[in-house]
This record gives structure tokens, sequence and C-alpha cells, in this order.
């Protein structure tokens, strides 16, 4: 081939090149727009399975419906899927200790009401911690621990308080039924004792 007829069918092949060019371009533009509309075909048949479901009824009287959402109000928890899970499965004894200590901390406050003196809080608070150091040390894998350490006199007061609420309340109730029973009876107490007493007194007589 002359150089001549090599220069013509390279200019020819770059004449096809640059023709055949927008017809590339409007086929990618066709498969972008095909695949836009699939898109859309695809969000209407969602849509119209919703509005199905929802003449059928499906969605009525679900659980939950009309209820607050359960915790919505309380300070952003970030294991708070796990501790869900654990009260949901009710999973005890197998956890690994990162696990089993967060599950420990989410209950301490009950854990804590149980005992009946400050030192016994402090006990249980300074055992809790040195587990949890402990777990720090080891390094088996798993999912790191977490938990943070509790301050003993922080947590000695806290527990002071919510024992102290609950005395209050328990008074309260023990006076709101001395009352009621007042008002249904307002002879005193000794009265109604010795009127009790006297049959009792004649029988032995």
């Amino acid at each position: 081939m002359s150089a001549r007829d090599r220069k013509r069918h390279e200019y020819r092949a770059r004449l096809e090149a640059e023709a055949a060019a927008p017809q590339d371009h409007e086929d990618e533009e066709s498969e972008v727009e095909a695949r836009e509309r699939r898109l859309a075909n695809q969000a209407q048949w969602v849509e119209l399975q919703v509005q199905q479901a929802m003449r059928r009824g499906d969605f009525e009287n679900l659980p939950g419906t009309g209820k607050p959402i359960p915790g919505i109000d309380a300070p952003h928890d970030p294991d708070w899927w796990l501790k869900g899970l654990i009260e949901r499965e009710r999973i005890t004894g197998v956890l690994p200790p990162a696990l089993a200590l967060r599950t420990e901390d989410a209950r301490m406050n009950e854990t804590l009401d149980r005992e009946t003196t400050p030192e016994g809080v402090r006990r249980v608070i300074e055992d809790f911690n040195a587990r949890i150091v402990e777990a720090r040390r080891q390094l088996q894998g798993g999912p790191p621990v977490i938990t943070p350490l509790r301050e003993v006199d922080r947590e000695i007061a806290a527990w002071q308080e919510r024992r102290d609420a609950r005395v209050a309340h328990q008074k309260a109730v023990l006076e709101q039924i001395r009352r009621d029973e007042a008002e249904a009876d307002p002879t005193p107490w000794w009265r109604r004792l010795v009127a009790w007493l006297s049959p009792r007194r004649r029988r032995l007589v």
C-alpha cells in the first residue's frame, strides 16, 4: 500500500469513527433512559402494592398502633440494640465478658437495691469494677469492653436516695390507708379494740 493509499485509508477510518460517535452517545442515552424507566416502573409497582395492602386493611390494628414509641424520651444509649436483644431473648450465662458486663451494668440499680447497707453496695460496686478492669486486660477477641467503671461514693448516694424514696412512698401509702380507715369508721382504734375484746372477755368469764 502506497503512502497516499494509507493516508486515504486513515482519513476514511477517522470519518467513519466520527460519524459513529453520535450514534454511540445516543445508545448510552437510551440505556440511561431505559434504566430510569425501569426504576420508575418499579417505584410505581411498589406504590401499587402499598395501596392495595391499605385497601385490604393490612396496616390496621398493628401492634403498637396509637402508642408512644418505648424509650423515645430516654437519653441515647449506644447499646440499646444489645440490651433489647438480651431482654427479648433472655440471654444469660453464655455471653462473652464484654456483653455480660453490659448486661450487668444495665441491671445494676436493681442489683444494688437488693442490698440493705451501704457496705453491701460498696462491695458490689468494687467487685463489678474489678471485673471490668480484668476484662480490659484480657485480649481474647470478641467485642470490646466499653462498660465504664462506677464511682463507689456516687452509687452509694444514689442507692440511698432510691431507698429513702421507697420508704417515703411506703409511709405515704400506709398513712393513706389509715386515713381511709378513719373516714370509714371514725371510732378511735383503741375503742374498736375494746369493742372487739369485750365479747371474748364475756365468753371467758
